[in-house]
């Protein structure tokens, strides 16, 4: 079964989708037509490129397989968090501290970019600040507070420091024995930011092409991108559909693997109640390497995240078996009855950090992949980044661009069962 077919089945009962009115549709490509830079993928990467270049007078159309905000971008965990999927010490190794200095201060500005966005285009889209990462066990305590010291000092990244005596006043949790708090990360309702950037690149006279999957791409100085029904003429193309490309660029498609995610909502619980779980009102992390993540909404339900599947099955029951997970957590919560359980694959890379840079043989024809996760707020300043490169300026793209990436091991049909294999070592170490 093709992904688009599973996500197709797991997306039926989301919270977001729930919660949201489509006001807006786009009409599917039906001729032939010419922009300056054309898009694939109608997420929160294309959108926000598009917004750029229309910003520095660019002609644009995206083209979106299925609806705006229809895949990773519109249901996953809402949370905007500084920093990368992988561990910064990643980018330090491949390109020396002060390039990956402006790495993290780039995630910082990506944070910065969504409130300005959310502003300037007046996106109701629940924003609330405040992101809590916390240790399971002692172990873990010990690491989180070496990073804290290390993004400190070496960074000038500073978060509050929550020890075991303090842990009560920032989650109603028997199952954490440490943590940090930072103001700067959030949260929001991840289907309504992304229709309200639809809405604005519509406004700035991008042409949006909803049920418009490409079919092929024919490279060269001007490129052809072909639909069911329609083609579209570019000087640059803009590759930002992650694993639902579809075959059109096959020497991306190895280095990225679709992972499945999947999140719970609770049926609203008392106000009181609600309040009391997480007093800051923060999103929370733990920092296991296969981790749970969870936020509350403004109608006061918990939203828990943490089941993946590596190998695109399906759990079975899903909605109990997160409920169990959320009573784990949340002792309160056991007689809590789950209302919306979905999920959704996302593209991890071998190394977890982010995939950005240009076809080997079509430099105008850029990519972004590899979010591993952790893309709400870097998808926005990756789009801002191409529009950057493409409009002359490529050092902060070529920055991100420079990271070096290997192709998951085994081929097409082994590379599946090595990466579940791999996974069960890390949930092991999770649990010591």
């Amino acid at each position: 079964m093709s992904l688009l077919r599973i996500d197709r089945e797991l997306t039926r009962n989301s919270y977001y989708a729930a919660t949201v009115e489509r006001t807006q549709r786009f009409a599917p490509l039906a001729s032939g037509i010419e922009c300056d830079v054309a898009v694939v993928g109608g997420g929160l990467a294309g959108l926000s490129a598009a917004i750029e270049l229309a910003d520095r007078g660019y002609s644009v159309a995206v083209l979106e397989a299925r609806e705006v905000g229809w895949g990773a971008s519109g249901r996953n965990g809402g949370q905007a968090l500084a920093g990368l999927a992988c561990d910064q010490s990643v980018i330090e190794q491949q390109l020396g501290h002060d390039s990956a200095r402006r790495v993290w201060d780039m995630t910082l500005e990506a944070i910065r970019l969504i409130r300005e966005r959310i502003e300037r285009f007046e996106i109701d889209c629940d924003w609330r600040s405040g992101y809590l990462g916390l240790a399971t066990s002692e172990r873990k305590a010990r690491e989180l507070r070496a990073w804290h010291d290390v993004m400190e000092r070496q960074y000038g990244h500073r978060t509050t420091w929550i020890d075991r005596a303090e842990v009560p006043r920032w989650i109603a949790s028997p199952r954490y024995v440490a943590g940090i708090h930072d103001p700067q990360g959030g949260h929001l309702h991840p289907l309504k930011y992304s229709l309200g950037l639809a809405r604005a690149a519509d406004s700035l006279g991008v042409q949006i092409h909803e049920q418009s999957a490409v079919t092929a791409i024919e490279t060269g100085p001007t490129i052809r991108l072909r639909t069911a029904d329609g083609s579209v003429r570019a000087s640059h193309v803009l590759l930002a559909g992650n694993v639902y490309l579809q075959g059109l660029a096959p020497k991306l498609e190895a280095r990225v693997m679709p992972v499945g995610t999947y999140i719970v909502a609770s049926k609203p619980l008392d106000p009181a109640l609600a309040s009391s779980l997480i007093p800051s009102g923060s999103a929370v992390c733990d920092t296991n390497f296969v981790l749970d993540y969870f936020r509350p909404t403004v109608d006061h339900r918990l939203l828990y995240g943490g089941r993946v599947s590596y190998s695109t099955a399906t759990p079975m029951n899903l909605a109990a078996s997160m409920q169990r997970r959320m009573a784990a957590t949340f002792p309160q919560l056991r007689e809590a009855e789950v209302e919306f359980a979905w999920g959704g694959f996302v593209d991890i890379s071998m190394n977890r950090a982010p995939d950005f840079g240009r076809l080997p043989d079509a430099s105008n024809v850029y990519y972004l992949q590899g979010f591993s996760g952790h893309g709400l707020a870097l998808t926005g300043l990756a789009g801002k980044l191409v529009a950057e490169a493409i409009d002359g300026d490529a050092a902060r793209f070529d920055t991100f661009a420079r990271l070096r990436h290997r192709p998951f091991p085994g081929g097409r049909l082994l590379r599946t069962p090595a990466l579940v294999a791999g996974m069960a070592y890390y949930r092991l170490r999770d649990l010591l």
